[in-house]
């Protein structure tokens, strides 16, 4: 049985952080009925990629990732009639999950105040960028934004070039996955909690406030006194010659900063001559711009030669931390998924056969992984909105 086995989640939410959140509760076993506008959907439906480049609602590959194992209803939350629906089926969930602003949740009687008198046994899970009162100039915020205004900007890449426009970070939606992982373990929390006291809880996530607690070590030096605190991007810049370097075959990340590093470095390259012009602490107390551009570039004539698995396998056996840049097929074909059976296939009725990425950890009593593909719009409108929820969701589980 999965840990989340028999919780029941109604998922109001719109976009990637909301739907992310809900899937990771799906992953435990949780059982989440996703309310989407009558035919038209959630917006992410409308997300690239596109399976074989058809570019609606049920071939949105970002949609098939984040709503596997759902229950997809249509109902429309701003018509009158459909409240009692809606009453009906809040009665039932011990879950909610939104991502829209106070006035939404307000209109529903979801808002704190309503919530705690009206619905004491619920626990709602609001995510927004900044909060449910965000300041006037960021009430239209996006990811980036987030991005940016927690630090992260700064931060990655170190050393960025100020000539450019700021980038976007990791992935298209970096901020709204790391606020729905936080809302998933809230959940879990309120979750263990109420067993006990068998009361709800409101739950307020900020993108904002997640990433910037997600700054590890550099938040810390900043507020130690140890880094400046500046609008300058290069501040983060450690000056050494970390970074992305072309294969023969793709791309390897290279980190150095000690004199370990550089020693294994050495023995990687076979004790080349230009070395011998480096001290071999240069990398901790005499790292200077000309020092890292010869070093730069003897590493990347030397990488242009050799496959980045063949390299990356032969600088870490000497402690050199030198990886690839994995592509989706690398990490499909990649040994260690492979063992740990991290992906999995999925049959869609409209996409048809995928691979999907699985979930990060294995638990041997408590195991949790995708079973069904996302569901097409209004797929189960019949069972769940005929019926009594507990009836219905036994006989479609």
């Amino acid at each position: 049985m999965s840990a989340l086995s028999g919780v029941k989640v109604l998922e109001l939410a719109e976009s990637v952080s909301g739907e992310y959140c809900g899937k990771l509760l799906t992953d435990f076993g949780a059982q989440v009925i996703k309310l989407e506008k009558p035919g038209k959907g959630s917006p992410t439906r409308y997300l690239g990629p596109f399976s074989n480049d058809i570019r609606d609602e049920e071939n949105s590959g970002l949609f098939a990732y984040l709503n596997t194992d759902k229950y997809s209803v249509e109902l429309d939350l701003d018509c009158a009639e459909s409240q009692p629906t809606f009453l009906s089926l809040l009665a039932q969930v011990d879950v909610v999950i939104d991502d829209h602003n106070a006035s939404f949740l307000a209109s529903l009687g979801l808002n704190r105040s309503c919530a705690e008198k009206q619905h004491p046994n619920l626990i709602i899970c609001s995510i927004t960028n900044y909060g449910l009162e965000p300041p006037a100039d960021r009430k239209h915020s996006e990811d980036i934004n987030v991005f940016h205004n927690s630090g992260w900007g700064y931060h990655t890449p170190s050393g960025a070039d100020p000539a450019f426009a700021p980038l976007n970070g990791a992935g298209r939606f970096l901020p709204s996955y790391e606020a729905g992982l936080e809302a998933a373990l809230c959940i879990s929390s309120a979750l263990y909690e109420k067993a006990d006291s068998g009361l709800g809880n409101f739950i307020e996530i900020s993108k904002q406030e997640v990433l910037a607690s997600r700054i590890d070590y550099v938040l810390a030096q900043m507020i130690s006194g140890d880094m400046n605190v500046g609008t300058d991007r290069t501040a983060f810049d450690l000056g050494g010659p970390a970074g992305i370097f072309p294969c023969e075959d793709g791309y390897v990340y290279i980190w150095l900063s000690t004199v370990s590093h550089w020693e294994g470095l050495r023995q990687l390259l076979d004790n080349p001559e230009w070395m011998a012009n480096f001290p071999n602490n240069w990398l901790e107390k005499e790292c200077t711009p000309e020092r890292v551009s010869l070093c730069r570039q003897q590493i990347t004539e030397w990488l242009t030669t050799q496959n980045k698995h063949t390299a990356s396998e032969q600088a870490q056996k000497l402690g050199v931390t030198l990886v690839a840049v994995n592509n989706a097929q690398d990490l499909i074909r990649s040994p260690q998924y492979q063992h740990r059976q991290f992906f999995v296939e999925l049959n869609h009725p409209h996409m048809g056969k995928s691979v999907y990425p699985g979930v990060p950890y294995l638990l041997s009593k408590t195991p949790a992984r995708p079973r069904t593909p996302a569901p097409l719009l209004g797929q189960h409108n019949t069972e769940l909105l005929t019926e009594k929820l507990s009836n219905a969701l036994e006989v479609t589980e």
